[in-house]
């Protein structure tokens, strides 16, 4: 894949100093703006572009911050975070997902011996990433698209902290059940990625890779009646389910976010273990219609390209295809990475984000 430019993401001071411009994990574009996350906090920010004379974006900035303290319950409180690893919006709402994950702690530098062996015995629950949070989205008075807690009959909802987490849908799961007591860097239980097709939920799952095969969870939510503000799954199919699972041949990698691209989904690809790549984006056609046994082998997948990695940086985490198209006719794909390498950092304490080439072909209708 071409990297045709990079666009600065600008954030304000108190997003950088919680470092949320380096652990970028999601994005989501709606209309002049992008709604990004980063993995350390539990916030979703709101970016609004720039754009030259040919309409093309040249940086995004002007953050807005949105605390889902305010708008949704959460389990450990406000202020613990979320790890938000995915963001979705359709149908006038904007969806946000936690990673599900547990967490082995990591040997720092300087540590001893037995100090190391010890946080590498130790894992931790952080209630917090236990969440799916579906936000309503309204116009500003200023034209641009806002959250907010209620709007008319529709409430911020979610979905966990009642012990009805996606986790605890999948606890008798014969293919993931295994993996919930698993840290997610161990190949265990690791959500990365939400797209949003109609009433159709697409969770991508980084984490477990069975066998070569990646994992994506699907559910449709609705708000429960018992409480506007919280969500329940729907049943699924005849058999009536709460969830269904579909295995994808990404040749041995996860799932790192997932885009929706008409009827079609882009799959932004790479390691579920601790290591740096090789990272790719791959085109799932007809995603958006999809029955059948949920096992979709390569020869049904079409691998659009490689993107670039670092050695223990510019780890990519997010895409989102742009509302532009390049001199070519084709469509462009904004990836914004996590851990960025140095010459991502600007001078004016912003961070760099590709633009990307990936085909000028229609998705199959």
């Amino acid at each position: 894949m071409i990297v045709e430019r990079q666009v600065e993401l600008h954030f304000a001071a108190e997003s950088r100093e919680a470092e949320t411009h380096t652990n970028l994990s999601a994005v989501r574009q709606d209309g002049r703006c992008l709604w990004v996350a980063g993995d350390e906090t539990a916030t979703i920010e709101r970016l609004t572009a720039t754009t030259d004379s040919r309409g093309r974006v040249t940086g995004y900035g002007d953050q807005r911050t949105v605390r889902l303290g305010d708008l949704i319950p959460l389990p450990a409180g406000p202020e613990e975070e979320a790890d938000i690893e995915g963001l979705a919006r359709a149908g006038g709402w904007l969806w946000a997902v936690g990673s599900h994950s547990l967490k082995r702690k990591k040997i720092k530098p300087g540590h001893s011996g037995a100090k190391s062996r010890k946080r590498l015995a130790t894992v931790v629950r952080e209630e917090n990433r236990f969440i799916l949070a579906r936000l309503p989205l309204v116009t500003g008075d200023d034209g641009l698209p806002e959250v907010t807690g209620r709007d008319g009959d529709r409430t911020a909802a979610v979905l966990g902290g009642h012990h009805d987490s996606l986790t605890d849908l999948l606890a008798d799961d014969p293919h993931l059940a295994p993996f919930l007591s698993i840290p997610s860097k161990d190949n265990g239980i690791d959500v990365e990625g939400v797209a949003a097709h109609g009433e159709r939920l697409y969770i991508g799952l980084r984490g477990p890779v069975l066998r070569g095969w990646a994992v994506l969870v699907e559910i449709h939510p609705e708000t429960d009646p018992g409480d506007p503000r919280r969500l329940r799954p729907r049943p699924i199919g005849e058999d009536g389910e709460p969830y269904r699972t579909h295995f994808l041949d990404l040749g041995g990698l996860g799932i790192r976010d997932l885009c929706p691209h008409g009827d079609d989904l882009l799959v932004l690809t790479g390691p579920s273990m601790d290591l740096d790549g090789p990272v790719r984006v791959v085109r799932w056609p007809g995603a958006a219609t999809a029955d059948g046994d949920g096992v979709v082998p390569a020869e049904d997948l079409r691998v659009l390209g490689e993107l670039p990695h670092g050695e223990g940086d510019d780890h990519a985490e997010g895409i989102v295809v742009l509302e532009e198209t390049g001199e070519d006719g084709g469509p462009r794909l904004l990836v914004v990475y996590d851990s960025p390498a140095p010459g991502r950092l600007t001078a004016d304490h912003g961070v760099l984000a590709d633009v990307v080439a990936f085909g000028s072909e229609e998705p199959p209708k």
